[in-house]
Formats: structure tokens, sequence, C-alpha cells
């Protein structure tokens, strides 16, 4: 178990690799910190999924997972499925680091837009992702069901950032964004 106060300012940083079997015991132990966590049998069925329809990878620190991101590609899109940082790790670069290397994929391959559901109340990851250039463009009403909260539709260009052309003209999120 990675302790929060574990001491990772003397290592050289993440490294990305692809998620696997072997990494599930770390990535459940984290994903148990969360309200409605992903199954052992939910990981293994996006990790036979082919990797022309879906990819994973996991971050290490010391040797140890400490994040990971889960994300399919539908049309021109990459969609986030799961992406989490172990909570003694948070506010360290390990989610913009694996969503940055999510995007260099995904453009690689052509991607227009990547887009993601997050809990309509979880602001520290809605600022990360607007931080990232993500747009809130939906809400999703009782989408979890866990609690039935609301999730918040966002949307990121990608094609912009290495061509300028926006994929986002005229796309305007709802009216039902607004304050409550």
């Amino acid at each position: 178990m990675l302790s929060p106060s574990a001491h990772i300012e003397s290592d050289p940083g993440p490294t990305l690799r692809p998620m696997n079997a072997l990494d599930l015991e770390a990535v459940l132990e984290i994903e148990a910190g969360f309200a409605a966590p992903w199954s052992r049998q939910m990981f293994l069925q996006e990790l036979r999924q082919d990797e022309t329809a879906a990819a994973s990878l996991v971050a290490e620190l010391g040797g140890r997972v400490v994040g990971y991101v889960l994300w399919w590609f539908v049309a021109d899109e990459v969609h986030i499925v799961n992406l989490a940082v172990h909570a003694g790790c948070r506010r360290r670069g390990v989610a913009r680091l694996l969503l940055d290397e999510v995007f260099r994929r995904a453009q690689a391959r052509g991607m227009a837009i990547a887009t993601l559901e997050v809990r309509y109340h979880n602001v520290a990851a809605i600022q990360l992702y607007e931080r990232l250039g993500f747009r809130q463009i939906a809400i999703r009403k009782s989408y979890y069901a866990d609690n039935g909260e609301d999730a918040l539709v966002m949307l990121k260009g990608l094609r912009a950032e290495a061509t300028g052309d926006s994929p986002l003209q005229g796309v305007r999120p709802p009216s039902t964004l607004g304050p409550e």
C-alpha cells in the first residue's frame, strides 16, 4: 500500500505503460477509494478489448502503480471511461500525464475530440479537466447509479491543437449548465 506521505519528490517522475492483469490488485486498491468502484471483472473486460477499440495505461512511481486511465476509440472520438490517481499522489501531475498521453495517442489516430463524464460535485476533477481544455457540454441527469448524482459531459477538441481548425466551432453548452 502506498502511504499518503510517501516521498516521491526524489523520484524522477511517473512512468507510463499499458495496464495488464498483474496490475489489478494495485488498481483495485486505488479504485476502492471511490463511491462506486469498478469491479475486477469490469477491469478484466476492458483489458480484453481489442486495442483498436480500447486501451489503458498505468502510471508507476517508485515501482508502484499510482494511477490509471482507460479509454475507448469511437469513430473520431476518444472517450475517457475511467481515470484515477492514488489519494496520496494527487495534485502532483499524474492525471495530467496520463491524459496528455491519451490525447497524444488519440491525435496520432486522427481523433477529433475527447469526451468524458464526471460527477457534478467533483469540483477538483472538473477544474483539472477545464485546465486541460475540456468544456462542459451537457448534463446526464441521475447518471450515477449509486446515488443518482448527475454527470457533466465534457468535451475537448484535439485537432485544433495540431491544425488550428476547431471541431468545437458552433458547439455551445446547454443552458442547464448554469448555476442552480
